[in-house]
């Protein structure tokens, strides 16, 4: 079984860790059947911390995690505390496939959602 989950920063405000949540529920309908489950986590500020929201993966059954970093540049998070975070469990379940895809800053599709996103706005 197969999941995704998008890994966030987390914040004191609530109201931003809902948007994340919010976000995860649209990608899972828009998902199909690419995922079995779509969940995220945080690497602080909130819960589920990204160890826990693996483990909860693991736990309903999953054996193949995508974990994508909702990240727009390769700071010290991207670079080393997700891996780090990531390692951690990959060591208590050797069996369960957990791969770090690209953060999304490094999209290609980024460019022309940055141009979009300045076209919103009336002149």
């Amino acid at each position: 079984m197969k999941a995704l989950l998008i890994v966030a920063h987390g914040s004191r405000r609530e109201a931003s860790n809902d948007e994340i949540r919010d976000l995860t529920r649209a990608v899972a309908e828009r998902a199909g059947n690419s995922f079995e489950q779509v969940s995220c986590a945080f690497l602080e500020l909130a819960e589920p911390s990204i160890p826990d929201g693996l483990r909860q993966l693991i736990q309903a059954g999953i054996t193949n995690i995508t974990v994508v970093p909702y990240f727009l540049s390769a700071g010290r998070h991207v670079a080393e505390d997700i891996p780090g975070e990531v390692d951690l469990v990959r060591g208590e379940f050797p069996n369960v496939a957990i791969e770090v895809a690209p953060y999304l800053g490094a999209a290609q599709a980024v460019t022309d959602l940055l141009i979009q996103q300045a076209n919103t706005v009336s002149a």
